[in-house]
């Protein structure tokens, strides 16, 4: 029998799992500044004001909407998917993530839940639960941002 030569698959280093940690961080952390501007712009409109006003308050809408999902896809891709998947080596971050991983998971789903309910083109009807919406999910990301911070703050360390 004659033996192949099947290439290997070279493994990353550590340096190298630490590098693409550290550009998925970045990318993350980025992606979240980016939301909450946007968040600010947005929770200082006034949607129920005339159309000439409601237009732009859509625009805005639907750029925090895909933004939003692309902040929480990057956190939980790049970051909670070795947590959640069991392969996180370091036990004491494993931990801390066991421990904050319900809680960032809690405002994921608040964020899905607003981003099903309002990222809807340019036919948005803004309903009177409107302004409640913002300020639940606003709540919820001011936790997420604390927990992910905590959580950064073991991985860099």
């Amino acid at each position: 029998m004659k033996a192949t030569n099947k290439p290997k698959t070279k493994q990353p280093t550590g340096d190298e799992r630490r590098s693409g940690t550290r550009e998925s961080i970045t990318k993350m952390v980025r992606e979240r500044t980016d939301v909450l501007a946007l968040y600010m712009r947005l929770a200082g409109l006034d949607p129920f004001a005339d159309v000439n006003q409601r237009v732009p308050a859509q625009e805005l809408l639907q750029e925090f909407c895909q933004l939003l999902v692309d902040y929480i896809a990057a956190g939980h891709f790049s970051l909670y998917e070795r947590i959640v998947n069991g392969t996180e080596r370091r036990r004491e971050l494993a931990n801390l993530a066991q421990e904050l991983y319900p809680r960032i998971a809690d405002s994921t789903t608040i964020a899905l839940d607003f981003n099903d309910k309002y990222d809807c083109g340019d036919h948005c009807e803004f309903p009177a639960s409107f302004k409640s919406d913002l300020s639940r999910l606003g709540e919820k990301l001011a936790i997420r941002i604390d927990l992910e911070d905590k959580l950064i703050g073991q991985i860099i360390r």
